[in-house]
């Protein structure tokens, strides 16, 4: 067994958060289990001081942050008093078995992968919602990145010690923070590996903190921001399209005009806003690389629109159904190749910018690191 670290972020939880505490000591005496309480509050006061006494390190927010900030400060006091050992993130709910959190604390070693997602297949009796929302993020992963997933909304995940100053680098608070990891690690060329594992709902999944409506729009923010970028765009394009063909009578040169206009936002909009909010890859290479994905499409764009316009089709309808059928793949350009290109990680583990003010530190120690 690798020595390994288990994190378990917690709010409000339940005696399953125990159950799994007593589990895993239960299977690995060696094993450290750092607990954070994310600002659940005096009601929850029994728990976590059961949960210290059984040999946690606890860790305690002040207030509720979300689940992303909840694991920047464990994976920031795991830097700090246990380097060197594997890091398994797993939920405090019970959906996560002792065994498979096990094989995925085993599975960073034995494939030397940048992060090991522990992956459930969604048979037997899964929640509506659940299995909507993860068909749903898992097309759009997909789509967006190139890369298939069986499971992008899991929770059990492990990590090489090596990962700690990226995991902290990477933006989001709540549980948007999770599909950001994937992402990022995509667009930065790390590998991915899974381990099956089982697919564990309690109770109709009732004890999760998951707000549908809210969380699946912080989820899937990326996507949103990209969408956005998209429809302005095309709406400044659309303009000018028809404009500059009021005036010159050239499709040809309207095209090239609009879209040279339109680019132009797009890119800028879309570096600072979708792909790299902290500005860390060079613009340079950048637009290059999207100056010749807008050459292929400009291609295809007016290539379609001539075919579409020699048919009879209204320009204005041409122009929308050009636009829809090219979103999608220009998206996946994009983040595959425009904005693409691995980023170095720092061994040691600095702060990252976002990650607040430092949990109180536990009453009881940490296991002695073997």
């Amino acid at each position: 067994m690798t020595a390994a670290v288990v994190l378990v972020p917690a709010y409000e939880p339940g005696p399953e958060l125990l159950t799994l505490i007593r589990g895993l000591h239960a299977a690995d005496p060696d094993l450290v289990v750092v607990v954070v309480d994310d600002g659940s509050g005096p009601g929850s006061g029994e728990i976590f001081a059961t949960a210290a006494g059984l040999g946690c390190l606890l860790l305690t927010l002040p207030d509720n942050r979300g689940k992303g900030q909840a694991l920047k400060t464990g994976f920031a006091e795991i830097a700090h008093r246990l380097p060197g050992r594997t890091i398994v993130c797993a939920d405090a709910d019970g959906q996560h078995r002792v065994s498979d959190i096990l094989r995925v604390a085993d599975a960073v070693g034995s494939t030397g992968a940048d992060m090991v997602l522990g992956e459930r297949r969604f048979t037997g009796v899964v929640p509506l919602r659940s299995r909507l929302g993860n068909g749903a993020t898992r097309l759009l992963f997909r789509l967006t990145t190139g890369r298939r997933l069986h499971d992008t909304q899991t929770g059990l995940r492990g990590y090489p010690p090596a990962m700690l100053g990226w995991l902290r680098s990477v933006r989001g608070d709540r549980y948007e923070y999770e599909l950001n990891l994937l992402l990022q690690a995509c667009r930065d060329g790390r590998s991915i590996a899974g381990v099956d594992i089982a697919t564990v709902y309690l109770d109709d999944n009732r004890s999760s903190h998951f707000r549908p409506v809210v969380d699946s729009v912080r989820i899937w923010a990326p996507l949103l921001r990209f969408a956005g970028s998209s429809l302005t765009a095309f709406a400044i394009d659309a303009v000018a399209l028809l404009a500059l063909t009021a005036l010159t009578g050239s499709l040809l040169l309207s095209v090239l005009g609009a879209r040279l206009l339109s680019a132009t936002v797009n890119f800028a909009v879309n570096r600072r806003v979708v792909f790299d909010r902290e500005g860390r890859r060079p613009v340079g290479p950048a637009a290059v690389r999207y100056a010749a994905l807008v050459a292929v499409l400009l291609t295809v764009n007016y290539s379609v629109l001539a075919g579409l316009t020699a048919l009879a089709v209204p320009l204005p309808v041409a122009k929308v159904a050009t636009e829809i059928a090219l979103a999608v793949l220009g998206y996946t350009a994009q983040s595959r190749y425009v904005f693409a290109g691995r980023l170095g990680v720092s061994p040691s583990p600095a702060p990252a910018p976002d990650a607040g003010p430092p949990a109180a530190r536990p009453s009881v120690p940490a296991r002695p690191h073997p």
